[in-house]
């Protein structure tokens, strides 16, 4: 495993990261509300979008910062790896959590600008509704538990691809269309779009992610167990930067075709067993 990038840098990169998802989220969203009326439509694109670039998104800064772009996700692995020292420590929380909140604001005025609409207009749109609060506490919960199913399964390689197309389907399956996300919650507050919503409606959603994001935790347990004291190591011994949505550093697994060849020394002799011949 690579030594990980300074914390200057993976702190710049998630906020550069979550700069770009919410100029995805709100610039595909202006977008489809220019093109058309129909609000299925609307929302289909916007989903669209927001799968194909936090796709991308993760595959590229991954390997980086571990691509959470999420103080949800960041708190949790913070959370799970006290015991085993695979998680962020309080400095990488206290660099990663600001920078994903001023990268979603920026984010969102860069989407409005690009548009020419006013930048940093606070949303007049209400979502101040008890079954929007669940929707947000279901989709976070699906998050985490994926996010940190992948890393115990040995899956985490696969973090691209499944993570944005849970987002995607949780645009269409949860009632809040999937916000899921605290800095990206903060960031849609400024910008009176489609995407938008109302300051008065942030924080009962930021309590609803953080309750869903303690649920996933316990789905994670539920399903994988709790890491066992084997996996403890002392903090600072191997330890990761912080567990990742991305592993950075990850050593890619070598396909068939790249498994170097025993040299003539360590080949094993020709068996004469009769049965091994029809095996």
């Amino acid at each position: 495993m690579t030594a990980p990038a300074p914390l200057s840098r993976r702190a710049a990169v998630e906020g550069l990261g979550t700069a770009a998802l919410v100029t995805v989220v709100v610039g595909s969203g202006i977008q489809a509300t220019e093109l058309t009326h129909d609000v299925g439509t609307q929302l289909l694109a916007d989903s669209l979008a927001t799968v194909f670039g936090l796709g991308v998104l993760i595959a590229l800064l991954g390997p980086v910062s571990g691509a959470h772009f999420n103080p949800a996700v960041t708190l949790a692995a913070w959370f799970t790896g006290r015991r085993t020292g695979d998680g962020p420590g309080p400095r990488e929380v206290a660099a990663y959590v600001p920078a994903q909140v001023a990268g979603a604001i920026a984010g969102a005025v860069l989407a409005d600008a690009m548009f020419g609409r006013p930048p940093a207009e606070l949303s007049t749109h209400d979502r101040f509704a008890a079954h929007l609060w669940l929707g947000e506490a279901v989709a976070t919960a699906g998050l985490v538990w994926l996010v940190f199913g992948l890393t115990r399964a040995g899956r985490a390689h696969l973090a691209a691809p499944l993570v944005a197309s849970y987002i995607g389907a949780a645009y269409w399956f949860t009632s809040s269309t999937s916000f899921a996300n605290p800095a990206v919650t903060i960031g849609r507050m400024f910008t009176d779009s489609f995407a938008g919503i109302a300051p008065a409606s942030v924080p009962p959603f930021l309590a609803a992610q953080l309750v869903g994001a303690a649920a996933g935790l316990g789905l994670v347990a539920v399903t994988f167990g709790r890491p066992g004291a084997a996996d403890a190591r002392p903090r600072g011994a191997g330890r990761r930067a912080a567990v990742p949505v991305v592993s950075p550093g990850e050593v890619p697994a070598l396909s068939p075709e790249e498994v170097p060849a025993p040299s003539p020394e360590e080949a094993p002799a020709p068996s004469t067993d009769e049965s091994a011949l029809t095996r």
